[in-house]
């Protein structure tokens, strides 16, 4: 495989694989045959159309647009709703080259409902990023159909690459992965809130209450990335005998958080095997 990335369609540059496309661009490696992106809307292609190498097409404007994108695109991103993916399929089969590479970027829609519509010799590989992506900081899942091959598989996850890091799992797994990485973002969002209100509490002004929230946040991550220790080891070092620190965590331990993660990412798994089975 060579320095460069092989040429690109988007099919629906939304927020996830607008996010991924923009990570794509700002990396500065060269596609081989360029990229194209197509939206509904004028106005989102637009937002697009002054990316370096982005051949941005509305398909308001251009029916055709989805086939033409495919025509000539080594991988094919799929990022339209869930909904929308079998009709999109069935759209784009006629003109999809014999190797083209099929990502979906659609929670929920598993690789048996690409094959049925693509054939089961299809180069498909379902993707899980999570929304840190827009910053690089992305944690990827991707779970390929048994035949794709390693060198397929490893231009995708050189793509992924771009904008965080990529684990590769089985594609019974990928459900499961989407409750940690996919939503975990979600549950750092509200452990901040809540911090941030604790803070308010106190008596501090919402301004300094966000910026002791969140920064202690993006602190302690960035110390934990550039230490390279056990999380369980810094927290230890924080955590003086008999201090305040102790103290608060026994309440925090008492509370039974492990618990409730469990519980949390158990309920997100059965609903996404709800939503994978059309409920």
């Amino acid at each position: 495989m060579t320095d460069a990335i092989p040429s690109l369609a988007f099919l629906g540059a939304g927020s996830m694989g607008g996010a991924i496309l923009q990570g794509v661009v700002a990396s500065g490696i060269p596609v081989d045959g360029g990229i194209i992106a197509t939206n509904r809307s004028q106005e989102k292609t637009q937002a697009l159309a002054g990316l370096d190498g982005v051949h941005a097409i509305a398909l308001n404007d251009n029916p055709h647009g989805n086939a033409e994108a495919v025509a000539s695109a080594r991988v094919v991103l799929i990022g339209v709703k869930p909904a929308m993916v079998p009709d999109l399929l069935a759209e784009i089969a006629p003109h999809l080259r014999s190797d083209a590479i099929v990502v979906s970027l659609a929670a929920g829609v598993t690789l048996q409902t690409f094959a049925r519509v693509l054939g089961e010799e299809a180069n498909v590989i379902r993707s899980m990023p999570n929304t840190p992506a827009t910053v690089g900081k992305a944690v990827t899942g991707l779970a390929a159909a048994a035949h794709v091959s390693a060198e397929d598989r490893a231009i995708v996850r050189r793509l992924f690459e771009l904008v965080g890091a990529v684990i590769e799992v089985p594609e019974e797994q990928i459900d499961a992965l989407s409750t940690i990485s996919g939503s975990g973002p979600a549950y750092v969002f509200l452990l901040i809130e809540d911090f941030t209100r604790a803070a308010i509490d106190k008596g501090f002004s919402e301004a300094d209450a966000r910026l002791m929230a969140e920064q202690t946040f993006i602190g302690a991550t960035a110390l934990l990335a550039a230490s390279g220790e056990d999380p369980a080891e810094l927290r230890r070092r924080v955590t003086s005998p008999k201090g305040t620190t102790e103290r608060a965590i026994a309440v925090l331990q008492d509370a039974h958080l492990d618990r409730v993660f469990t519980e949390a990412t158990d309920a997100a798994l059965a609903r996404a095997r709800e939503l994978a089975a059309g409920a």
